[in-house]
């Protein structure tokens, strides 16, 4: 391991200097090679891929000096090369968040028996009586719930659905519309506690 600072190491790295072990690979150059630089043509390997020898600081600058990236290219190669656009011709992949392709939309299905749509609305009938969440975009308390329940209203009811409702259990429920059956009288007292919760709340005012 080096003895120097890691601050010296970091910075090293930065300029591109390796402590790779290796000595410069210009033959009769004693000093270590810590520089990566492309082997010559004449001596890279037959196998793809990059081919790297390891240079000292001075044959690296050498070479850096001497290096021609348009080395073998025609006119017109060097000519795009230079392009100020060159590469962004490409086609790419649109920007995403997991990088695949978006979503279909609902309008590319076919949907002629509206079984998709069916089955939408019902999922979200649920999910709003769930909530307790009325077309309005008012809430039910539990017991405004509880009270519509004793008169059998739907949850969207309105305020004329309320009385009208009250009036058909009263005729149902009172004696004095039932042939002076009492039978029914707790369930009367129920609707007339669950009226009179339900016209004050705030759904109904």
């Amino acid at each position: 391991m080096s003895s120097e600072p890691f601050s010296s190491r970091r910075f090293n790295r930065f300029h591109g200097r390796v402590e790779s072990g290796r000595p410069c690979a210009v033959e009769g150059c004693a000093e270590p090679g810590e520089f990566r630089a492309p082997a010559p043509e004449g001596q890279r390997s037959g196998h793809d891929g990059p081919q790297w020898r390891w240079l000292c600081l001075d044959h690296v600058r050498a070479f850096n000096q001497g290096y021609n990236f348009f080395s073998g290219m025609s006119a017109e190669e060097i000519a795009a090369a230079q392009r100020p656009y060159a590469g962004w011709e490409r086609e790419t992949r649109a920007f995403s968040s997991n990088a695949t392709s978006p979503p279909p939309r609902w309008a590319d299905f076919a949907d002629p028996l509206d079984a998709i749509g069916a089955r939408f609305k019902e999922r979200v009938a649920k999910a709003r009586a769930d909530s307790q969440m009325r077309q309005d975009g008012q809430f039910l308390s539990q017991e405004d719930r509880r009270q519509m329940a004793v008169m059998d209203l739907p949850i969207d009811a309105d305020r004329k659905a309320l009385r009208t409702r009250y009036t058909e259990l009263l005729r149902r429920y009172h004696p004095d519309h039932n042939g002076g059956d009492r039978s029914h009288e707790s369930a009367l007292q129920a609707v007339i506690a669950a009226y009179g919760h339900l016209r004050k709340a705030t759904v109904f005012s």
